[in-house]
């Protein structure tokens, strides 16, 4: 029997283990050119000097980048629904889901917080409130729930306001899915089709019909399908608002809320809504 030699072990130099310490030695590295990561984790200004404050800040800027692209896979999805095309739009909703998992998971490092702790720093905030979010604004729109009356806060920045006077205009992705099931032969009616877009979304017992039609067919349909990714996102919204409620709760108890809201009466009243309330309700007459 022959013995087998052992495997040359190449020699572990700086050269193999390293990377390439010249790429960005004359200016900026590649990956600062892509991520802007300079940019991003200076963007810090801490109006206190309580330690706890910077963690507040960086977790409510993280929740914000997570809404930005949780808005754009929305718009992706509304987009491919509008061409009737199922498999993108169900791509970017299945990809949101796991982006509002982790949006839902930036809680924790609030979620914890007592009311001296968040005391504080809470003078800091001002009048500040994550009530103002414009980019919040813009999720709350693609899921049906608009008001002219929310641009106001924005008129000072000319960016927001135009960005969110066209979100206001547009169908929301809700509008999107029903226009699809229309044209696949489902009786959504004539005025749900034609109403005003820049109006709030309520619930029609036609549309709930409807979903109970489409969920009494086959299992596997792929209306079934994108009524569960709905559904998903649905869900994690309520988890999201859920989640901000008890975090509040357990910050500051049921005084006033930040920005003149009245706090915990105020996210109890949002956290009681669904979103596309007739894919909860259609489920009882399955």
């Amino acid at each position: 029997m022959s013995q087998q030699s052992a495997p040359q072990r190449q020699p572990e130099t700086d050269e193999v283990r390293r990377p390439d310490l010249s790429i960005g030695s004359t200016g900026t590295t590649p990956y600062e050119d892509y991520v802007h990561a300079d940019v991003l984790t200076h963007l810090q200004h801490p109006l206190s000097d309580d330690p706890g404050e910077m963690a507040f800040l960086v977790t409510t800027q993280v929740m914000e980048l997570w809404f930005t692209v949780v808005v754009h896979e929305w718009h992706t999805a509304a987009q491919a629904l509008r061409r009737d095309d199922l498999p993108v739009a169900m791509e970017a909703l299945e990809r949101s889901t796991h982006q509002l998992e982790a949006l839902n998971a930036a809680w924790k490092p609030l979620a914890r917080l007592t009311p001296a702790q968040f005391n504080a720093f809470r003078g800091a905030l001002g009048e500040g409130s994550g009530f103002q979010s414009a980019m919040y604004r813009r999720m709350e729109f693609l899921l049906g729930e608009k008001s002219a009356s929310m641009l106001v806060p924005h008129r000072g920045a000319p960016r927001e306001y135009a960005e969110l006077e066209k979100a206001l205009q547009e169908p929301s992705l809700w509008d999107e899915v029903l226009r699809l099931l229309a044209r696949r032969g489902y009786g959504i009616p004539r005025e749900v089709l034609d109403r005003e877009v820049t109006a709030r979304y309520e619930p029609d017992a036609r549309v709930e019909a409807v979903w109970a039609e489409v969920y009494a067919g086959p299992r596997d349909g792929e209306l079934v399908r994108l009524g569960e990714a709905l559904t998903d996102v649905a869900e994690l919204v309520w988890r999201w608002r859920n989640d901000h409620l008890v975090a509040t709760r357990r910050a500051m108890g049921a005084k006033m809320g930040t920005g003149g809201s009245a706090g915990v009466a105020w996210l109890e009243k949002r956290a009681s809504k669904n979103v596309f309330p007739e894919l909860w309700t259609a489920r009882s007459h399955v």
